[in-house]
């Protein structure tokens, strides 16, 4: 018997079909949703079949939210089925106005100087 059909039946018995799934879809993101959508947002995390996806962008964040249900099919056809069941995806952190102890609470506050 060939090494890799040894490997193969000891991976499900071992219960490593969803930790080698997750780091396949981690570590070859490019290979598994294709190099445009791969340059443009990378994957955050995977819990409970939702992978959470960050954009370089908010348009691209818009636009790949327009493309969810396409990556979803291309990450489905490359993984074993229930790997991935939502798509979270979210735009760039936004800078924080927060800077030392005199710092306004809620935010920069009032910005109208000329009233």
């Amino acid at each position: 018997m060939a090494i890799g059909a040894i490997v193969g039946q000891a991976i499900p018995r071992l219960g490593w079909t969803a930790p080698l799934a997750e780091a396949r879809l981690l570590g070859q993101w490019a290979s598994v949703v294709g190099s445009e959508i791969a340059d443009r947002c990378q994957p955050v995390s995977l819990r409970n079949g939702e992978l959470r996806i960050a954009a370089e962008s908010t348009a691209w964040a818009t636009q790949l939210r327009l493309m969810a249900r396409e990556i979803l099919g291309r990450i489905n056809a490359e993984l074993p089925p229930g790997t991935v069941t939502r798509l979270h995806i979210s735009g760039p952190s936004v800078p924080s106005w927060k800077h030392g102890p005199w710092s306004m609470r809620g935010g920069r506050g009032v910005r109208d100087t000329y009233g």
